[in-house]
């Protein structure tokens, strides 16, 4: 899909450099292709990985099919945007082509690149990662309000403001870090 302003593409790269025999295989058009920082940034920490045009040349070998939009407003140009929107649109008949293992992964929310079809496939994990998301989101917010009512409880004052009890400078960031950990 769109790998070059995928910000969820990016996170999820440079998050999964820190496992061992990690692959990457960015597949996508040209003109969606991989940021030159990226590609820097694996072969700098020696992650192999390739890069393909078509999804069918290389869903067979896959672990995880990480799936992503085209998006609209990235493009200047509509016409390169209806060029390139339905260039991966993953079905049925190329989910036959991939692993009974495989797992698929979207950030959602979809437009069309995954067909409905898809959803009651086994392997379609994206709705279980939503809401493995939203939990792991509540779980770190109520973690910052149980510090957060902490330091109001203790009275705190970061950074000597006067009656302000939470002004966080950059040197107290190792000391709310070590908080969460309570």
């Amino acid at each position: 899909g769109d790998l070059k302003f995928g910000r969820t593409v990016h996170s999820l790269t440079e998050a999964m450099c820190r496992y061992k025999n990690v692959k990457f295989v960015f597949i996508s058009p040209e003109e969606l292709k991989i940021p030159d920082w990226v590609s820097n940034f694996l072969d700098e920490a020696n992650i192999p990985y390739s890069t393909a045009s078509r999804l069918e040349d290389v869903i067979g070998d896959l672990d995880i099919l990480y799936m992503t939009r085209v998006q609209k407003e990235r493009f200047f140009n509509e016409q390169d945007y209806l060029r390139l929107k339905d260039s991966y649109i993953l079905d049925k008949a190329k989910m036959e082509l991939a692993r009974k293992d495989m797992i698929v992964l979207h950030p959602l929310p979809r437009v069309n690149e995954i067909s409905p079809e898809v959803d009651s496939d086994p392997r379609a994990a994206y709705f279980k990662q939503v809401k493995y998301g939203m939990y792991a989101r509540m779980a770190l917010i109520a973690k910052i309000l149980q510090v957060l009512k902490l330091l109001f409880s203790m009275r705190i004052f970061l950074c000597g403001c006067p009656g302000v009890y939470i002004c966080v400078p950059i040197p107290a960031v190792r000391f709310l870090n070590t908080l969460l950990w309570i």
